[in-house]
């Protein structure tokens, strides 16, 4: 645990605080009482009645389900909604259990409750349980060896003095500036990153602080595995407002903006969603093709500076409190530009490693084409790539690329698909998909002239 950690750990409810004393992994301990949610009555009755206006009549157990929370903790509060008439019996379940329905005043105040809040769905945890959460999974605290690194890149074509420069960026838990010309798969280092880390981590469906609700878990970025999975891992029920996931990788490109670095608040809802950086947390944040966003680089660097530095962001509410959340992940700059014309010293003084990514050796070209016809199912022809050297690369001192063999290959499949030909690696082939693939009004008129195949 980590030393923030420890300073927040007094505030913990006591599930969370006995898994941090005892030295165990993180774990959310299923809550014993109302108490232990950190959530007050009026919010969870609230929450009843809007699943229940959503969802229309339905058993104790499907409400508690629903609401990822155990029925011992529900079952008072629906008997005092009851008591209010705000609920009513529409029937019996099973194991001694009820199908509840709203009442008449019981959809007046839901309706109310849903302006109020727009929110059904997981109760949300504290965001002083999910700041503690962050600190005690931050990639900070692991370190990658050598061969976790080769291991995460084993599939694919990476040279091992890169690998040997990137390893010790990773472990330094902070920026990394990934720099070079384009198509030579800076995005697929930055994304095979997270994979040299302890695979899963623990993730709210939502947090509250105050009255508002923010939305964390995002399935675009986030990839669930079944809780029972890894149950067996630890003797403890743990907290089903809690998401057992693979670490995220988040990648954002040129549609970055200011507003995305920020809480999105939703006027008509009144229900909020984390920004990128926050969910990002424990995994990696890539910033592709930096520069070409529509902020400037400067604008971001004013955004950042002081996170970068201190690993700590303060976000504003929709109320306008400032919240301070924890930066804990590999943020990762990605770049076709010389990082030195991007930003000011003041900015690469907190992004410590700048690694150039080169093109590729013939050989290594060669060997790309062999992975990737080995993927499509056809058979490598090295005088074909020959061919294609000789013809297409070496008179025109045209620059290797590492997206090029996957990407011509895939040009010569769409290409014997059409003509209804055995998928090949010939020279004849390449002579006439490179006319459609790199852009040259000379080659293109050459291309007009080629004769169909026979």
């Amino acid at each position: 645990m980590t030393t923030t950690a420890a300073n927040h750990a007094a505030c913990a409810p006591a599930p969370l605080l006995s898994v941090l004393l005892s030295g165990e992994r993180f774990w959310p301990m299923e809550p014993e009482s109302l108490r232990d949610t950190g959530l007050s009555e009026p919010f969870l009755e609230a929450l009843i009645g809007k699943s229940l206006h959503v969802q229309g009549s339905s058993s104790g157990r499907a409400i508690a389900s629903a609401l990822c929370l155990p029925n011992r903790i529900l079952d008072p509060l629906l008997d005092r909604l009851k008591a209010q008439r705000l609920l009513a019996h529409a029937g019996s379940g099973p194991l001694n259990d009820y199908i509840y329905s709203l009442t008449e005043e019981g959809r007046r105040r839901a309706q109310t409750w849903l302006s109020e809040c727009a929110y059904v769905g997981p109760a949300p945890v504290p965001l002083m349980d999910y700041v503690i959460s962050v600190e005690a999974q931050t990639v900070a605290d692991e370190r990658i060896r050598r061969p976790d690194l080769v291991s995460a890149f084993h599939d694919i074509s990476v040279d091992i003095g890169l690998l040997d420069v990137l390893g010790p960026a990773v472990n330094s838990g902070g920026g990394i500036f990934l720099y070079g010309a384009p198509g030579n798969g800076k995005s697929t280092l930055a994304s095979r990153i997270t994979t040299c880390f302890s695979q899963e981590i623990w993730l709210p469906h939502a947090l509250i602080e105050g009255r508002e609700i923010v939305k964390v878990y995002d399935p675009a970025y986030h990839r669930s595995i079944h809780g029972g999975q890894a149950a067996s891992e630890f003797p403890h029920p743990y907290d089903h407002r809690w998401l057992r996931i693979r670490r995220p990788t988040v990648v954002v490109g040129g549609e970055l903006t200011m507003e995305s670095l920020d809480i999105r608040h939703d006027a008509v809802s009144h229900v909020s969603e984390a920004p990128l950086q926050l969910k990002s947390n424990c995994g990696c944040l890539l910033i592709d093709d930096f520069g070409r966003q529509r902020i400037s680089p400067q604008e971001l660097l004013n955004r950042w500076i002081i996170p970068l530095e201190n690993r700590r962001d303060f976000l504003s509410l929709s109320s306008g409190k400032k919240i301070e959340v924890p930066f804990e992940q590999v943020i990762i700059f990605s770049t076709n530009l010389d990082p030195a014309d991007l930003v000011d010293e003041a900015f690469l003084r907190r992004i410590r490693y700048r690694i150039e990514v080169t093109d590729p050796t013939e050989d290594e070209f060669r060997y790309l084409f062999q992975l990737a016809a080995n993927q499509a199912g056809c058979e490598y022809n090295v005088r074909a790539v020959e061919h294609l050297l000789d013809k297409h690369y070496r008179p025109q001192n045209r620059p290797l690329r590492r997206c090029h063999p996957r990407d011509l290959l895939q040009q010569i499949r769409h290409y014997c698909d059409y003509h209804d030909l055995p998928l090949e690696l010939r020279g004849e082939y390449f002579d006439r998909v490179v006319h459609t693939f790199f852009t040259s009004p000379r080659i293109n008129r050459a291309h007009a002239r080629c004769e169909s195949p026979r």
